[in-house]
């Protein structure tokens, strides 16, 4: 996938848990590693939201995108 998720580089920024974000945002612990493997399919922006006002950042700070490879490169 193109998209990156870096919530694990802004958790260990602010020195928070998975179970810590997890209640401050009000997800399930399922569902926030779901997202933070990378394997969520999307993402609501209020939940988006949630995170960023919990981590104090930027959704940039969270999500990355980088182009996938062609053969032909």
């Amino acid at each position: 996938m193109a998209i990156i998720i870096n919530l694990d580089v802004m958790m260990a920024k602010r020195k928070m848990s998975l179970n810590t974000l997890s209640e401050r945002v009000g997800l399930t612990l399922s569902n926030l590693s779901i997202l933070k493997q990378g394997k969520a399919k999307a993402i609501r922006f209020t939940t988006l939201e949630a995170i960023c006002e919990v981590l104090d950042c930027q959704p940039g700070d969270i999500l990355e995108f980088q182009p996938e490879k062609t053969g032909a490169e």
